[in-house]
């Protein structure tokens, strides 16, 4: 049979020269690498041109949600992703968990490391496809083109089914009332935080560089809050708070009661993950960013040094003030704890609260705003019904289909899970898959440099180092060994009251479930029907949008359509005079065409 398609050789003559030169994303050719196609594009970012496998979606030449995305935004876009409700909420968990102060202090720094590691590999991965937004949306469909839109249509299922923010929504609701001094039933608390995420919503729906704004001055806001509480615990740490008698015991034989269990150093590392996530969110925008590998190479770079070095410090802070047994049990009200240790219950308590829930308000728009043009991009793929819904930007100039989805499924997981194991379940359950295609997309990247390598492209503007991206390879590897370890006190001992792996079954059925829906859909129901499924480029509103469409073509038909078509799904241009009418924002539904999928 020959090896897969992604190892043949190129046909050199197929391949131009000088193919890294200005090439409009409206005058294209393919390119073939064995049973590989290209198409070399360029867009309006001040990008260099990228090699594209025409699986893809194509290459938008001018961004319909504008360029407003400067340096400070991507630093922001990270920061207010990574300081969500992780630093005042997980540290307790984390503690729990590792047993001891040393150890906890060692996984924050193994969060550092991985941040970085992961960072590095997104920027290697934005260096080859610097034109398109959606970052590992359009990495694991470039990494892996074959078989034909399976990463796409898994990655898209998996994204709708766990399209949810809940977990933030809940803490910001758990501070809001902590500030009020009220303690809420279920029922409060969930109707609190389905307004906050609600007003969110709105927030980036009705503006897009508004929007960006608001989220710069929550992010300006949620630096001053950790730098307080960082200089409140060096105060603290100097002896200089008489309440608190003995600020360093915590720190003295600082790795007494460490856990040598699998399961609790597993549970510490998803808690960690969850606490730096957000290191990459600017890669989901990079087509509304000038010359964006540079952009984010130095300011997505300061905003990991930011985050890394005022989660040490407020670590520190809250071991220094508050004692350890008390701490560990903190879950997700931790900084609360802290503030009550140090300020006692008043005003300051009251004032610090309100900055952690706009901390959190901050994070709700960040991930909004990262995850809308995430599933935005699998709309432009092709693989979601009713294509113009996901990828249209009207009537305000943002993504709106995204947003409402991202909207419902929140509701929807803030409304029926239960308020107490919920949270950790929550945080756990997108852990494992997110781990998954972690990995592939980790080994992608020497697929990616060997295809290159083939086709004669010159290096990219940014290349990780090979220890980088073995260290986040080993590191997803862990993710998905060890939380199936049993905890100390059994099956049903873990973070959570029923068994301690749900998390991990429930997450490797989603993964199933999408590779079963990709077999049905693409390969099962076309055999029945008759038909085959070919993609087609479609112009959305003369925004300087377009998408990928599947269409269901008739075996009968097929032989006309590939003639008419090239392998991108653009006209080839003897048939652009008579097929006009179809791209020019038009669906093309009529009953002369093939239907869309």
């Amino acid at each position: 049979m020959g090896l897969p398609n992604f190892w043949s050789r190129p046909t050199v003559s197929e391949v131009p020269a000088g193919a890294d030169a200005n090439v409009s994303s409206t005058d294209v050719s393919v390119l073939h690498d064995g049973n590989l196609a290209y198409t070399v594009e360029k867009a309006g970012n001040g990008s260099k041109p990228s090699y594209q496998e025409v699986t893809g979606a194509p290459v938008e030449s001018r961004s319909p949600l504008g360029y407003h995305v400067g340096w400070l935004t991507v630093i922001f876009l990270n920061v207010n992703q990574m300081i969500g409700t992780g630093i005042f909420s997980t540290p307790g968990t984390i503690l729990n968990r590792t047993g001891s102060i040393g150890l906890a202090l060692i996984y924050w720094t193994i969060g550092v490391l991985l941040a970085i590691a992961g960072f590095s590999v997104y920027l290697e991965l934005a260096s080859y496809f610097p034109n398109r937004s959606g970052s590992e949306v359009v990495y694991l469909e470039q990494e892996y083109p074959r078989p034909k839109h399976f990463f796409p249509i898994t990655f898209a299922v998996f994204n709708v089914l766990l399209s949810f923010s809940s977990s933030n929504a809940i803490v910001l609701a758990r501070y809001l009332f902590r500030a009020a001094g009220q303690t809420p039933t279920d029922w409060q608390l969930k109707g609190v935080a389905v307004a906050a995420y609600t007003l969110a919503s709105l927030c980036v729906i009705l503006h897009n560089k508004y929007s960006l704004w608001l989220m710069n001055f929550l992010g300006v806001l949620k630096i001053i809050t950790l730098i307080f509480t960082s200089i409140t615990g060096l105060v603290v740490l100097g002896g200089n708070l008489s309440h608190i008698p003995d600020p360093g015991a915590n720190f003295r034989n600082a790795f007494e009661g460490t856990t040598t269990n699998g399961n609790d150093l597993a549970v510490a590392l998803v808690n960690i993950l969850f606490s730096y996530a957000g290191y990459t969110n600017a890669f989901n925008l990079v087509n509304e960013i000038k010359n964006p590998i540079r952009t984010l190479k130095i300011h997505g770079a300061i905003s990991i040094s930011i985050v890394s070095l005022l989660y040490m410090l407020c670590n520190i802070a809250y071991f220094a003030a508050v004692p350890k047994e008390e701490f560990a049990s903190s879950r997700e009200i931790a900084a609360a704890v802290f503030f009550v240790s140090v300020f006692g219950r008043g005003g300051a308590e009251k004032a610090l609260n309100v900055l952690v829930l706009l901390s959190a308000f901050g994070n709700l728009l960040a991930v909004l705003i990262g995850q809308s043009r995430v599933i935005r991009e699998i709309g432009r793929q092709g693989t979601l019904p009713f294509t113009k819904f996901w990828v249209s930007t009207k009537p305000f100039g943002t993504p709106i289909g995204p947003y409402i989805l991202k909207w419902a499924m929140t509701l929807v997981m803030i409304l029926a899970p239960p308020a107490g194991d919920a949270f950790q379940f929550i945080i756990s359950l997108r852990a494992y898959p997110d781990g998954i295609f972690n990995l592939f997309l980790a080994f992608g990247v020497y697929l990616v440099r060997h295809r290159h390598k083939r086709l004669g492209r010159s290096a990219p503007e940014f290349r990780a180092w090979h220890i980088v991206v073995i260290f986040y390879i080993l590191i997803q590897v862990y993710v998905l060994a060890t939380p199936w370890i049993p905890p100390k006190g059994g099956p049903y001992a873990g973070e959570v009251s029923f068994w301690y792996a749900t998390y991990c079954v429930v997450g490797i059925a989603i993964i199933i479930v999408c590779a079963l829906y990709y077999v049905f859909w693409m390969h099962l129901l076309p055999k029945w029907k008759g038909y085959e499924i070919r993609q087609e480029i479609l112009n959305v509103e003369n925004e300087g949008a377009n998408t990928h469409r599947l269409v269901k073509v008739p075996l009968q038909e097929l032989g006309k359509w590939d003639e008419e078509h090239d392998e991108a799904g653009r006209l080839r241009r003897r048939h652009h005079g008579a097929s006009a009418r179809s791209s020019d924002g038009d669906d093309g539904n009529d009953q002369h065409e093939p239907k869309a999928v």
